[in-house]
């Protein structure tokens, strides 16, 4: 059963790339969660209808920022695009071109 779990490169990956956190990763990440909380209109539109797009990239950006930020770095590399500190970046700047368009 275990084996199901743990892929065989799993050993491999760990040893080769040791994880730590990523502090501006987690900043942004605790920074939307924190603005979303406290301002939830930053999801929404100029007539205040949620914007579900914005919302859509600044929650991945938020996720990849808390994921990345801890120090969790995926095996799988889809997931390791997802999830890293790069897609972070690119979904605040593509939140930053929703939002003033």
């Amino acid at each position: 059963m275990s084996h199901y779990l743990i892929p065989k490169e799993s050993s491999e990956a760990s040893a080769q790339k040791p994880s730590a956190i990523h502090l501006p990763s987690l900043l942004t990440g605790v920074l939307i969660m924190l603005l979303g909380s406290i301002y939830p209109l930053i999801f929404a539109d100029a007539n205040g209808r949620a914007d579900h797009a914005l919302a859509f990239v600044l929650f991945w950006a938020m996720s990849a920022g808390l994921v990345r930020g801890v120090g969790f770095v995926p095996i799988q590399r889809v997931w390791r695009l997802f999830f890293s500190g790069w897609s972070c970046v690119f979904a605040l700047a593509l939140a930053t071109l929703l939002r003033w368009i």
